[in-house]
């Protein structure tokens, strides 16, 4: 009877053990496939707008507006026509706005404005072509 009793508590503390380890292993499991809970909204295109405002002295205007209302820390980067990074700095404004200035070029540019926080990002892309438009008039004297 003692031989049994024994055999009797080794099955025990192996199921106890197994059990234990399956927990721990799906805990994980099962927050991956549930989504973290805890993170925090992601970013909608209609948060985000950049619109061109028009022409000031020697610059191009863009209007980059952000509705923000977790007042999370997010970037706006600025790129060029290359993909370089021009500008990148970090805010944490509930409702951002701001006027950004190009200089005027001779040549097309193509800014790409991103507005990213944790994983998420919103990309905006414009062209400006600058067209010079000459006009003569004769008049008779």
């Amino acid at each position: 009877m003692n031989t049994n009793s024994f055999g009797t508590r080794v099955v025990k503390a192996l199921s106890v053990a197994v059990v234990a380890l399956v927990f721990f292993i799906s805990s994980p499991l099962t927050s991956l496939a549930n989504g973290d809970n805890n993170k925090k909204s992601g970013l909608t295109d209609g948060q985000v707008s950049v619109t061109y405002v028009g022409v000031d002295n020697n610059s191009v205007v863009f209007r980059v507006e952000f509705e923000n209302p977790t007042a999370e820390k997010f970037w706006l980067i600025i790129k060029n026509d290359a993909g370089d990074v021009i500008y990148r700095k970090q805010f944490s404004d509930a409702h951002f706005a701001r006027s950004v200035f190009f200089q005027k070029e001779e040549a097309d540019i193509h800014p790409t404005f991103v507005i990213r926080n944790g994983e998420n990002e919103i990309a905006r892309q414009f062209a400006v072509t600058r067209t010079i438009t000459e006009n003569t008039v004769v008049t008779k004297l």
